[in-house]
């Protein structure tokens, strides 16, 4: 049965008002285009409560008691892990039957929704204080200091796999259909390494990683790429580089390389790659390949190339 629309209080006391003048229900429902009903019930309920607005409905009674949701809401604060048939299982044996949908209802009324957990880099207590020693030296920095800095990393990205999940619009038993799925194959279809480098001003340079690299190998990258990406970006007199904590970056012949080059380098906490915007950059460029939709390793480069060259400096 459909449900039907609530009446607008300003009908529901225009009602009330035409009973008081002595019409009847009959001529009220002709009157407003409702069924004599309708009226009828609007007038009963205004003699019997004096009012026309919605009465509290009792609904049905809730399957937990106050009790039974201070007992789950405490047990999921404690672990968050805690699953849904745990739960069942804890109030089955304090005597209380409920199915797992009740209990997510239960504990989203207390603010609690199931989600995902946040995948982050596995932090020691040393990690923890140079990582909040960092954030409070840079606390108060000015937007232009921020501005005047290039960020860098190196990334993977894959020709199939994990990197080209896609929703698509399908009927049912349509799953199988070459245009509704994603062809996968082992080791993802082979993947290539990047190196990039970005500042406010847009993308510095992007190249291919096509060996496995070492100190020299990295040290090569930027005496190539990093001068020409702070030119072609026209940062100001001072910018200063960013890296991490990967051995090649750190090595001490990379250390003496960059300070024969006088380039300032910003001091960075170990295990902190979600401080890098440059993550957020690489997202987007993984985001705009797969809906290139490359189908070899030739492909996959020439596109990340394309796209990179494409985001705006807005990104």
């Amino acid at each position: 049965m459909a449900k039907t629309k609530e009446l607008s209080k300003d009908t529901r006391n225009k009602i009330v008002d035409l009973h008081q003048v002595g019409k009847t229900e009959s001529a009220i429902g002709k009157q407003l285009g409702l069924k004599k009903s309708t009226v009828g019930a609007i007038i009963r309920k205004w003699k019997t409560y004096k009012t026309t607005d919605n009465l509290p409905r009792s609904g049905a009674p809730r399957k937990i008691s106050p009790r039974g949701v201070k007992m789950i809401t405490r047990t999921v604060s404690k672990n968050p892990r805690t699953t849904r048939g745990d739960l069942v299982n804890d109030l089955q044996r304090a005597g209380t039957k409920v199915t797992k949908p009740t209990i997510s209802n239960t504990l989203r009324r207390q603010g609690l929704k199931s989600c995902s957990a946040r995948r982050v880099p596995l932090l020691k207590p040393v990690h923890v204080q140079a990582r909040l020693k960092f954030a409070r030296e840079h606390l108060d920095d000015p937007d232009e200091d921020w501005e005047n800095v290039i960020w860098s990393d190196e990334t993977k990205i894959e020709l199939f796999g994990k990197n080209s999940t896609r929703r698509v619009w399908r009927t049912k038993n349509a799953e199988l259909h070459p245009k509704n799925t994603i062809p996968t194959v082992k080791h993802g279809g082979g993947n290539i390494m990047l190196w990039g480098c970005f500042s406010a001003k847009g993308p510095g340079r992007l190249i291919r990683v096509k060996e496995r690299m070492n100190g020299a190998m990295y040290r090569e990258i930027l005496s190539e790429n990093l001068l020409p990406s702070a030119r072609a970006l026209k940062m100001k007199r001072g910018w200063v580089f960013q890296h991490d904590n990967d051995p090649k970056h750190t090595a001490r012949a990379t250390k003496e390389w960059l300070r024969k080059k006088h380039f300032k380098v910003l001091e960075w906490p170990s295990q902190s790659p979600d401080l890098n915007p440059i993550e957020n950059l690489w997202r987007e460029l993984k985001v705009r390949v797969t809906q290139r939709q490359p189908q070899n390793i030739t492909a996959l480069e020439e596109i990340c190339m394309e796209e990179w060259a494409k985001i705006p400096a807005s990104v």
